[in-house]
């Protein structure tokens, strides 16, 4: 058992979306043992097949403990546990707790992944998914990312950052327009190609216009102010990783955590929020950004690429990739339906993004 990697599985009809394979837990069973810890049952509560991870959650004689095996590479996951421990130890962040091991230790290696075992905080509920349940969310992700400031990775950890990456990104959207255009025309008889094509120049031109706009921007000189100054952003957060639990929000699953300007989840946040009312709507737009503010100041510099990082045609990118690895199966009359909607999204929110562009000129 000492040799074997852990890879990603497949997942089947013989199977289901909590599969674990028998190799993988029995090494699970083996890290158990490097804790003080009685196991009384272990259940399977999420798994990432095509990427090697999964959590438990283990009920012990010190009560119930989330048990997890993170997928990244250990000395990337070294980095986020480090994370972890600076919020919960050094900020007091409502971020679950790391459990040591019989020898201290915050983590097992096993099967070239690191494991790793939290509290497990029994009374997390959602919050409600109106204005205020959004309003909630982005205070505590301001919240979080006032106390992630000044976060300093363990020297034996690789060092995750997307703070000087935004240009690169942005130009990767701009380009992936052109392999949009070449599959439509390639694949031209397929019901969507067209309704694409109609499409694609004018989401290329915004992103030409954002990448334009960001190397205006002051986006260069914050970024030289460097990674401890601006702390973490979580990158996967949402209506399930922001939870109301004991004396207000916790933030959990934080696998993913990387340095970059924290705006960048805020933006994440409220375009998903805004795709899930089918229309983008100012008043929550407004608040939403009000209660993150309230929590961790946005400076006039730092909305501006707030609305700059709006601009960019994420949710066409996001919804249209998938177009360039199975053409057939995606450029259906189903696809046309997900294009006009894109669409009717893009009118509502530069609809909105002008009303609110101005909001943030008297602040200082």
């Amino acid at each position: 058992m000492e040799n074997l990697i852990i890879e990603p599985w497949d997942v089947d009809e013989l199977t289901h979306e909590f599969y674990v394979p028998e190799y993988i837990e029995a090494i699970g069973i083996e890290v158990l043992k490097e804790y003080d810890l009685q196991v009384n049952s272990m259940q399977v509560v999420t798994t990432k097949p095509d990427k090697g991870g999964a959590i438990w959650k283990i009920e012990t004689n010190a009560g119930p403990k989330s048990f997890k095996l993170l997928h990244r590479r250990p000395t990337r996951s070294m980095f986020s546990l480090g994370a972890q421990k600076y919020l919960v130890e050094v900020q007091e962040a409502r971020v679950p707790a790391i459990i040591r091991t019989k020898n201290g230790e915050e983590y097992v290696e096993a099967g070239g992944k690191l494991w790793f075992v939290a509290e497990w905080i029994e009374t997390l509920a959602p919050v409600s998914k109106d204005l205020v349940g959004a309003k909630q969310l982005c205070y505590a992700l301001g919240e979080f990312h006032r106390l992630s400031k000044g976060y300093v990775p363990p020297s034996q950890a690789e060092v995750a950052s997307r703070l000087h990456k935004w240009p690169k990104s942005y130009e990767k959207i701009y380009s992936k327009m052109n392999w949009f255009r070449t599959v439509a025309l390639a694949y031209e008889e397929m019901p969507a190609s067209q309704a694409l094509l109609n499409v694609v120049d004018m989401f290329q031109e915004q992103a030409a216009k954002s990448i334009e706009d960001l190397n205006q921007s002051q986006y260069f000189e914050m970024v030289n102010e460097g990674n401890a100054n601006w702390g973490l952003v979580h990158q996967d957060y949402g209506w399930s990783n922001g939870q109301m639990g004991p004396n207000g929000m916790w933030i959990i699953d934080l696998d993913g955590v990387a340095y970059d300007l924290p705006i960048r989840d805020l933006r994440k946040l409220i375009s998903g929020t805004m795709s899930d009312l089918f229309g983008w709507d100012a008043t929550w737009v407004r608040e939403m950004i009000q209660s993150y503010h309230e929590a961790n100041p946005i400076s006039p510099e730092l909305y501006e690429v707030l609305m700059i990082d709006f601009s960019l045609p994420n949710e066409f990118y996001k919804n249209i990739k998938e177009v360039l690895y199975e053409p057939e199966l995606f450029l259906t009359e189903t696809t046309i339906q997900l294009i006009q909607s894109i669409v009717d999204l893009e009118q509502s929110k530069w609809a909105t993004l002008n009303e609110i562009r101005n909001d943030w000129s008297d602040k200082s």
